[in-house]
């Protein structure tokens, strides 16, 4: 299995990742799958982030996209450029053991070669994988922000995680 940087050709597969956690989970607190041409102007905007963000794809044996990675714009003030969040999908009938940490790993090595200073990570629980996850590569809860998310007819929390030791 290979981890690369995705190209444009890859938001097909990404979006129908994504798209299936839109419509069948509170993973994300999206409503509407997102079309494709919203997900080229997120990719437009990761990739032209001067060496910021990243996203990264994972491919089996046979090339297809199991799973993506990036990081992105935590909030949109100037000053919060040095900080980012993270997220990590796989493909849900493609979920094996270590994708994820393979991912993460990768990701994380991409951004201690940015500016980034400090990671984050909004996860909606419960999500204990997720936050096993998390906790395996340092990240800390620094947040829990009750019942903030409204979907499928239940209320959502979530864990805000920081990973403060990016190496630089």
């Amino acid at each position: 299995m290979t981890i690369r940087y995705a190209t444009a050709l890859d938001l097909d597969a990404i979006n129908a990742i994504y798209n299936h956690y839109v419509l069948n989970t509170a993973i994300t607190f999206d409503y509407d799958p997102w079309s494709i041409q919203r997900r080229q102007a997120w990719f437009e905007k990761l990739l032209n982030s001067d060496g910021y963000y990243h996203v990264l794809v994972k491919e089996d044996a046979q090339g297809m996209i199991v799973g993506f990675a990036y990081n992105g714009e935590f909030r949109e003030k100037l000053a919060y450029k040095i900080s980012s969040e993270i997220t990590i999908y796989l493909h849900h009938e493609r979920q094996a053991k270590g994708m994820g940490s393979e991912l993460m790993t990768a990701l994380l090595e991409k951004m201690n070669r940015s500016p980034i200073r400090r990671a984050y990570s909004v996860i909606t629980l419960p999500n204990p994988a997720s936050l096993r996850l998390h906790e395996k590569f340092g990240f800390k809860q620094v947040g829990y922000l009750t019942d903030v998310g409204y979907k499928f007819e239940q209320y959502y929390s979530v864990a805000i995680l920081e990973k403060t030791t990016l190496d630089h």
